[in-house]
């Protein structure tokens, strides 16, 4: 069974964070941004850390920079990469500045910082607690139907003593679909509810959890926040107001 993780909300300088204490003694420094403590204005307001939303370029890179030092990184070492909704997993070990485009980044490094931005979407950490390696995922349905997680997978060695964070994502009460979505996931237990008509309500956590057990996490080293990203108060909601922002899952190995 699946535990629950707890977000400890702490300040770093002006910049109110979400810390993952619960992963600290694996030697990541792991947060989760809110949509506050940044210099975006309305509707992106106020820590958008997204550059393809239509927000001032120069508010994002602030944004970034200001995540960047709470971190303890250069606002360069800061690695987000083009999320396509797909199932590209990046070697930041690899990395030497240029411009990466997948839905994962994968690294051994303790220079950078790895960033995945989300909005609604299901923000991972997977990390192995025998070795250096960590990933970050971001995986929607399109993601997750294309295999985003079980191709992060295959980057670790021993997925059986693999530590996973399942982040703040949007919950199944606002997250209505289509026959043409809810087709990939109705094999999965819970994954889809029933609503009018042909529509349904898609729990996106569910699935992500029934994926990384069928491929070998086991249930209990799966901790899965309890925080939605429902109605864009605390956290970016795309579902919530277009245009949206986005807030991210960050993390850097500290030893």
């Amino acid at each position: 069974m699946s535990r629950a993780l707890k977000l400890v909300a702490r300040s770093r300088g002006d910049l109110p964070l979400y810390d993952l204490d619960d992963v600290r003694d694996y030697g990541l420094d792991v947060v989760v941004t809110t949509r506050h403590g940044g210099v975006s204005t309305s509707p992106y307001a106020s820590l958008n850390l997204a550059d393809h939303v239509g927000d001032d370029g120069v508010a994002v890179a602030e944004n970034r920079r200001r995540v960047a030092h709470a971190l303890a990184v250069p606002a360069p070492s800061l690695v987000v990469a083009t999320q396509v909704h797909g199932n590209v997993v990046n070697d930041v070990d690899d990395w030497s500045g240029g411009a990466l485009v997948g839905d994962a980044l994968v690294a051994t490094r303790d220079d950078v910082a790895l960033a995945v931005l989300v909005a609604d979407c299901v923000p991972l950490l997977i990390l192995d607690p025998r070795g250096p390696r960590f990933a970050l995922v971001h995986a929607g349905w399109r993601g997750l139907a294309e295999g985003i997680i079980p191709a992060t997978l295959a980057h670790f060695a021993r997925v059986g003593e693999l530590l996973v964070v399942i982040g703040p994502r949007i919950s199944p009460a606002s997250y209505q679909v289509g026959p043409e979505v809810a087709t990939s996931f109705e094999s999965i237990p819970g994954a889809c509810r029933e609503d009018v008509g042909d529509r349904r309500r898609l729990d996106l956590g569910v699935i992500a959890q029934h994926q990384l057990l069928a491929h070998g996490v086991p249930s209990e080293n799966v901790l899965v926040a309890g925080a939605m990203t429902d109605g864009g108060g605390e956290f970016y909601s795309d579902r919530a107001a277009r245009p949206s922002g986005r807030f991210a899952l960050v993390a850097r190995r500290t030893s």
